[in-house]
C-alpha cells in the first residue's frame, strides 16, 4: 500500500502540467463528492426513519384527518409534508360549518362533509404535485455524485492520452526508443487514470446504495399518496348527498 502511494506521488511529480492539473481537479471533485455523500446519507437515514414512524402513526388513525387534527404536523417536507398539504387543501374545499365540525372532532350535524368529483380531483392533484416536489427534493445532490463519478475516469483517460503523446513526442525528438527513457513518462501519464478510477469506484458503490434507499422511500411515498387520495374519495365523496 505504501509502495502504491509512493508510486502515485512519484508519478504525479513526474507528470506534465496538464496531468498535474487534472489530478488536482479530480481530487477537488472527490472532496465535493464525499461531502455530498456524507450529507445525503444522513438525510436519507433521517427521512427513512421519519417515514416509517409517520406511516405507523397514520395507520392507527380512525379516519384520514385524524392524524392531522390531533398532531397538527408542522413539517413541510417528506411524507408528512405531502399529507399536510393534502389535508390543508381538503379542509379548504369543505364548507365552513363542516370544517368547524371536523376541527372540533364533533360527530354532530347532518354529515354533509361531501366533496364533488371535481373537488376530489383537485385534492388528488395537490397530493400528486406535493409528491413530485418531494421526489425532486429527495434526489437533490445525486447529480453531483453522478457527475464526479462519470467525469473522473474520463479526465483520467484524457490525462493519460495527453501524457503518452508527450512521451512519444519526446522519444521522437530524442530519436531513441529506449525503454528506460520512456517508461517514467508512461508511468506518470497513467497516474491520472488510476486516480480517476480510485475516485469513481467507491463513488459508484455509494451512488447505487443511496439510489436504492431513494427508490425505497419514493415507493413508500407513492404508495401513501395513492392510499391517502383513495381514502379521501371513500370518506368524503358524495357523503350527505
Amino acid at each position: 500500500m505504501i509502495m502504491f502511494a509512493n508510486s502515485l506521488v512519484e508519478g504525479f511529480l513526474g507528470s506534465n502540467f496538464m496531468g498535474q492539473a487534472i489530478v488536482v481537479l479530480q481530487l477537488l471533485g472527490s472532496v465535493v463528492m464525499v461531502a455530498v455523500i456524507i450529507g445525503k446519507a444522513r438525510e436519507l437515514a433521517f427521512v427513512s426513519m421519519v417515514t416509517r414512524r409517520f406511516l405507523r402513526d397514520f395507520s392507527t388513525g380512525s379516519d384520514v384527518l385524524d392524524y392531522y387534527l390531533k398532531r397538527r404536523p408542522s413539517s413541510t417536507t417528506g411524507i408528512e409534508g405531502i399529507y399536510k398539504e393534502t389535508c390543508e387543501r381538503l379542509l379548504k374545499l369543505l364548507t365552513p360549518d363542516v370544517r368547524s365540525l371536523l376541527v372540533g372532532r364533533s360527530t354532530d350535524g347532518d354529515g354533509a362533509a361531501a366533496l364533488t368529483a371535481r373537488e376530489i380531483e383537485l385534492v388528488r392533484s395537490t397530493c400528486e404535485h406535493s409528491l413530485d416536489e418531494e421526489e425532486i427534493r429527495i434526489e437533490h445532490g445525486m447529480g453531483v455524485i453522478a457527475t464526479v463519478v462519470a467525469l473522473s475516469p474520463m479526465l483520467g483517460l484524457l490525462g493519460t492520452v495527453w501524457g503518452v503523446l508527450d512521451a512519444f513526442a519526446e522519444m521522437g525528438t530524442a530519436g531513441s526508443a529506449n525503454l528506460a527513457t520512456i517508461a517514467p513518462s508512461i508511468s506518470a501519464a497513467l497516474v491520472t487514470t488510476v486516480v480517476g478510477l480510485l475516485i469513481a469506484i467507491p463513488g459508484v458503490i455509494a451512488f447505487n446504495r443511496m439510489n436504492a434507499s431513494i427508490r425505497s422511500i419514493t415507493s413508500d411515498m407513492e404508495g401513501f399518496a395513492d392510499e391517502l387520495t383513495g381514502r379521501i374519495a371513500c370518506e368524503f365523496q358524495g357523503r350527505g348527498a
